[in-house]
């Protein structure tokens, strides 16, 4: 039997697997396993149906190997099989199972004082254009403006499917280099600001029990930390056990802010235990063609150039208005084929 039809035997296998489980009423009346089995079953779907074609394609192939008058149709099947098994291939190399989730995405101003929070301003115009044109929908959270007009702090969340696996690989620094306005001898800055992408959890990833959250409310603060209203509606939650702090304020109602930044809470605390666990597996790290961590840089915007350049892959483009536009489809297609590359490296297949 053939490397593939071994892959195959066990894709059928684990597919009639999850479907029984999720028949189960065991199950099918437990929250957490039920989402595991059911975000399982729709992960083996796209390549159980590769796995049906490959089937009916290699049937067909020994039919015609074997009836004179199909031979002609051998060598087009022969393409169509091979064709299917370099599909089957990718597919079922292991994803990583947050690829699916939405996200959510925090920008922070970096190096370069107010020229920083003006570039993470446009960063954010860039991702939220980028993302509706991919069919996502933004959801902005929390925005902390600096007096210049740029932004401190913006997090916003990213909703669709397939959305981490997408916004992933824009977490990092990203840096540019251009003349600021407020440069009167024409001469080129160098700032940055960095992009976290976290996948949103659900309840049934992350549990935060109430006695393990301190609640403190405050009154609302803009920039230069003038009051901006007269109730304590502005949250702040400490996650006792891991020191986690998250505050809310740009929503007139305490509840609100508070929902909020229980959101951002659970996103941080799954990527911090994905960051554990794959810690744990270092020779399997999801992100080999970058960690994903602010203090990475990414990618470089030349203004001078109009150049874009992705220092993971080496990918330079002469089209930053484009990119700032929010098109970065060809970066993510290049990135996603590197991850895809050296994901079957790695399993050796």
């Amino acid at each position: 039997m053939s490397t593939i039809e071994h892959l195959v035997d066990d894709l059928e296998r684990s597919y009639a697997e999850a479907q029984e489980r999720m028949s189960d009423p065991a199950v099918y009346n437990d929250r957490r396993t039920a989402a595991e089995t059911g975000r399982r079953l729709k992960e083996l779907e796209g390549a159980k149906r590769l796995a049906d074609e490959w089937r009916q394609a290699t049937a067909d192939l020994a039919d015609a190997r074997s009836d004179p008058e199909l031979a002609a149709m051998a060598t087009e099947l022969e393409a169509e099989v091979a064709r299917l098994e370099g599909e089957l291939s990718l597919a079922l190399v292991a994803k990583d199972p947050a690829d699916e989730k939405d996200v959510i995405v925090e920008i922070r101003q970096g190096v370069g004082g107010d020229e920083a929070a003006l570039w993470a301003s446009d960063l954010y115009r860039m991702l939220t254009r980028y993302a509706e044109r991919r069919g996502f929908k933004t959801e902005t959270l929390s925005t902390s403006e600096n007096e210049a007009g740029g932004v401190k702090e913006v997090v916003f969340a990213v909703k669709g499917q397939g959305a981490y696996s997408v916004f992933k690989f824009e977490g990092g620094t990203h840096r540019v280099q251009r003349v600021p306005e407020t440069e009167s001898q024409g001469r080129i800055h160098t700032s940055t600001a960095t992009v976290a992408v976290m996948p949103e959890a659900e309840d049934v990833d992350i549990r935060i029990e109430e006695k393990d959250l301190k609640t403190d409310v405050m009154r609302s603060t803009g920039p230069g930390g003038q009051s901006v209203n007269t109730t304590d509606s502005a949250v702040r939650l400490t996650h006792l056990p891991t020191g986690v702090v998250v505050t809310m304020q740009d929503e007139k109602s305490q509840l609100q802010n508070r929902l909020k930044a229980l959101r951002v809470l659970r996103a941080r605390l799954y990527e911090a235990e994905r960051a554990r666990q794959e810690a744990e597996l270092s020779a399997q790290r999801r992100s080999q063609i970058g960690t994903g961590e602010r203090a990475e840089k990414i990618r470089t915007y030349n203004f001078p150039e109009s150049r874009v350049t992705d220092h993971r892959i080496k990918l330079t483009q002469h089209r930053l208005d484009q990119a700032l536009e929010g098109d970065l489809g060809e970066f993510t297609e290049a990135l996603q084929a590197e991850e895809r590359r050296q994901a079957l490296a790695a399993s050796g297949a």
